[in-house]
């Protein structure tokens, strides 16, 4: 059996537009690209193994001022993942797995946020992956700096819930039912309207 890093976006996922109350007139939700990321760490034969995807689209928006009211849309394109190698790609591409002809696409959507004081948040919202859709709670760490917000969290995912590893692949002693995603979004401030 050969190895396979094992990934779960999580947008996902993860991803939400939370950052600590502070005195900032700005709503922050404008995404930077190039200085964020979704990368994920799962586990074979007990040794951790990492990953990342390449592409994938973010709305975010929060005020400082209502952190509650925050939300998030993540989009990540499952075909873009990078598990370490070409052979793992293909594998992970395929119907046991991912099944990125049917499901190209993995989806978190986040309409709340608990902040937990400290600059410290949770984000509860849904995660699509492979038509399957579960209710996730991610923590996350926010932090403004003048007119930049830098979000960064985890969210573990059980893989099987989404039916993600079919046949030999569902044993857990081989490759681990969580994987831990990991996100790290850039915003800046929303130009203020004039009145």
């Amino acid at each position: 059996m050969k190895h396979l890093p094992f990934v779960i976006p999580a947008i996902i996922f993860t991803s939400f537009a939370l950052l600590p109350p502070v005195a900032v007139a700005n709503e922050f939700g404008v995404v930077l690209a190039e200085k964020s990321g979704i990368t994920f760490v799962s586990k074979q034969m007990g040794a951790p193994s990492e990953g990342r995807f390449g592409k994938f689209s973010a709305r975010i928006t929060f005020d400082p001022a209502k952190p509650e009211q925050g939300r998030a849309q993540i989009d990540v394109d499952l075909t873009s993942i990078d598990a370490g190698s070409a052979d793992a790609n293909e594998e992970v591409n395929s119907r046991v797995w991912f099944n990125t002809r049917e499901f190209p696409t993995a989806r978190f959507v986040a309409p709340s946020l608990k902040p937990l004081g400290g600059g410290r948040y949770e984000a509860t919202g849904k995660m699509t992956i492979k038509g399957k859709t579960r209710d996730v709670v991610a923590p996350f760490t926010a932090k403004i700096d003048g007119n930049t917000a830098v979000l960064e969290g985890s969210i573990p995912i059980q893989r099987l819930q989404y039916g993600i590893g079919d046949g030999v692949w569902a044993d857990t002693s081989v490759v681990a039912d969580e994987v831990q995603v990991r996100f790290r979004f850039t915003l800046s401030a929303i130009p203020a309207l004039k009145k």
